[in-house]
């Protein structure tokens, strides 16, 4: 799902998650969902690059404004998966330009 989540808020958001592990074949067989969105930094951790943070607040607002959904950062997204009973799950940063 490549930039769905972020315009709904958690608790769509883990119904939607809900829906996709019901549909997916068992772990054993290989049960994969990819997610693709942004993930901010979190500001606890002193991000230093004041464009990018500028950046992801700006989407974030953008979502509460258009939609009823949200940027949400590294924990917000562990949060969500395990709420929809995803317990093993990896999360991948990609740096570079948004398509």
């Amino acid at each position: 799902m490549k930039w769905i989540l972020h315009d709904w808020n958690d608790e769509e958001c883990v119904q939607m998650l809900r829906k996709c592990k019901e549909a997916i074949p068992s772990k054993e067989n290989g049960r994969k969902v990819i997610i693709i969105d942004m993930v901010l930094n979190d500001q606890q951790k002193g991000a230093d690059d004041h464009e990018a943070i500028e950046s992801q607040l700006f989407f974030d607002m953008l979502m509460m404004v258009l939609v009823t959904g949200k940027q949400r950062n590294e924990r917000e997204w562990a949060k969500l998966f395990s709420e929809a009973g995803f317990n093993d799950y990896k999360t991948t940063l990609v740096l570079g330009r948004i398509h």
